[in-house]
C-alpha cells in the first residue's frame, strides 16, 4: 500500500508498505544485477549504507544461476541474505540492450544467451513465472524498451504490444500469487509506460494503464539516448496522467541532477548503475560535484573523498590511499569507491525526503544543483 504523506508542488513524499518492509520515497534503488552490488559490497554493507531497496535483473538471474535454483533455495531474499525489499526488472530492457541477439514476436521475445548462446524464450507469462520463482517484493511487467530514435509508426505498434503484454502479465501474476507454493504471495506488479519522446503516445498509454489499478507505474524507454531536456519534457507531459496515489518509477535514471529534476516532476523511485560503475572507474560523487580520484593532484592528498561524509571510506581512508589502491588494481579501492558513492546517493534521497516534508524542495533543489556544478 502506498501513502502520499506530503506534497511540495509536484514533488511527492510517500511511503510504500510491502511484505518485506516499508520503503520511504523518493528512493534510490541500489543496483545488484546478478544479486550482488558490483565492487564486493555485502548485504551488511548495504544495511549500513541506508539501502532501502535492492534491484536485480530477471533475465540475468534466469540465465545464471537459474530462477528455479533460486526458488529451491527459498527465493532471492534468502539466496542473497537480504531481508529488505527487492525489485526485479522484467527482462524487457534486454529486449533493447541485446538487440543483436533477439527477435520480438507477439508471443514474446526469442533470445540467444549472452553467456553461452543457448536459445531462450521470454514472454509476459515467462517473465512473471521467473520473477515469482525469485520471490521479489516488486515485479516489473514485461515490455519492449524501444530504441531511440524510433519512428512514430514503430513506437505506436510497440506500445500497443507492450499494453497487450501488460494485461497478460497482470493475469499471470494474479494466478501465481494464488498458488499455495508461491515464494511470495504478496508480490507487487508495476506497469511500464512507453512511447519514446512522443508525448501524445505516452499520455494515451499512461491513461490506459492507469485504469488497471496496478501497484505502481514506471516510465521506461528514457535515458536511452535522448537529451536531458527531452526527458524532462516527457516527464512534464506524462506524469500528471499516472495515478498520484501510486508510486512512480523512472527506470535507469540517473545522475544526481536527473534525480533532483525528476523528483520535482512527481517521480518516487529511481535506479541507475552510475554510482557503482563510476566508482569502479575512480569517479566519486560529492556534494560539490564529481571528482576523479585518479587525477595526479590527489596523489598525496590526506583528506577523505569528502570532508564530513559518514561513509566507511571517508571515516578512515585518504584520497591518496584510495587512489593508490585503484592504481594498483586492488579490489579494496573499488569497494571503498562504491561504498562512498552508494552512501552519497542514499543520503541525497534522505535530504530530498526531508526537504519535501518541510515544504522547501524548490529552494533545496536550486542550491543543490548549484553545488553539484562544483569541482570536477
Amino acid at each position: 500500500m502506498y501513502e502520499l504523506l506530503y506534497k511540495d508542488k509536484k514533488a511527492k513524499r510517500g511511503r510504500l508498505t510491502t511484505v518485506h518492509g516499508v520503503i520511504e520515497t523518493p528512493v534510490f534503488m541500489n543496483v545488484g544485477t546478478v544479486a550482488a552490488i558490483k565492487g564486493a559490497v555485502s548485504t551488511e554493507d548495504l544495511e549500513r549504507l541506508g539501502t532501502q531497496v535492492e534491484l536485480s535483473n530477471t533475465y540475468h538471474l534466469h540465465v545464471r544461476p537459474g530462477d528455479k535454483l533460486i526458488r529451491s533455495m527459498g527465493g532471492l531474499h534468502k539466496f542473497m541474505a537480504w531481508d529488505r525489499p527487492i525489485l526485479t526488472d522484467s527482462g524487457g530492457f534486454q529486449v533493447f540492450s541485446l538487440a543483436g541477439l533477439r527477435k520480438i514476436k507477439e508471443e514474446g521475445v526469442y533470445f540467444q544467451s549472452h553467456i553461452d548462446g543457448r536459445k531462450i524464450f521470454m514472454g509476459p507469462e515467462e517473465s512473471m513465472q521467473i520473477q515469482s520463482n525469485l520471490g521479489s517484493t516488486i515485479a516489473m511487467a514485461f515490455d519492449e524498451c524501444a530504441p531511440y530514435p524510433s519512428t512514430r509508426e514503430y513506437m505506436e505498434a510497440s506500445v500497443a504490444r507492450t499494453t497487450r503484454w501488460l494485461y497478460r502479465c497482470k493475469t499471470e501474476m494474479e494466478r501465481l500469487n494464488g498458488l499455495s507454493d508461491t515464494v511470495n504471495k504478496s508480490q507487487m506488479l508495476f506497469g511500464i509506460n512507453q512511447g519514446g519522446t512522443f508525448a501524445d503516445i505516452r499520455i494515451a498509454h499512461a491513461q490506459e494503464i492507469a485504469e488497471m489499478n496496478l501497484d505502481g507505474y514506471a516510465l521506461g524507454g528514457l535515458a536511452v539516448g535522448e537529451s536531458h531536456e527531452e526527458m524532462y519534457r516527457i516527464l512534464d507531459e506524462t506524469v500528471p496522467y499516472l495515478p498520484e496515489n501510486k508510486p512512480v518509477y523512472l527506470m535507469g535514471v540517473g545522475t544526481p541532477a536527473n534525480i533532483l529534476e525528476a523528483v520535482d516532476r512527481g517521480v518516487d523511485f529511481f535506479d541507475c548503475v552510475y554510482p557503482t560503475r563510476n566508482g569502479r572507474h575512480g569517479h566519486a560523487y560529492t556534494n560539490f560535484g564529481k571528482i576523479n580520484i585518479l587525477n595526479a593532484k590527489y596523489e598525496n592528498d590526506e583528506r577523505p573523498i569528502e570532508e564530513g561524509c559518514g561513509c566507511p571510506a571517508c571515516k578512515r581512508y585518504s584520497r591518496a590511499y584510495i587512489r593508490h589502491l585503484l592504481k594498483a588494481k586492488e579490489m579494496l579501492g573499488l569497494r571503498l569507491m562504491v561504498l562512498h558513492n552508494l552512501y552519497f546517493y542514499n543520503s541525497l534521497m534522505a535530504e530530498i525526503r526531508q526537504a519535501i516534508e518541510e515544504g522547501r524542495y524548490g529552494e533545496y533543489k536550486k542550491r543543490k544543483l548549484e553545488d553539484l556544478e562544483g569541482q570536477k
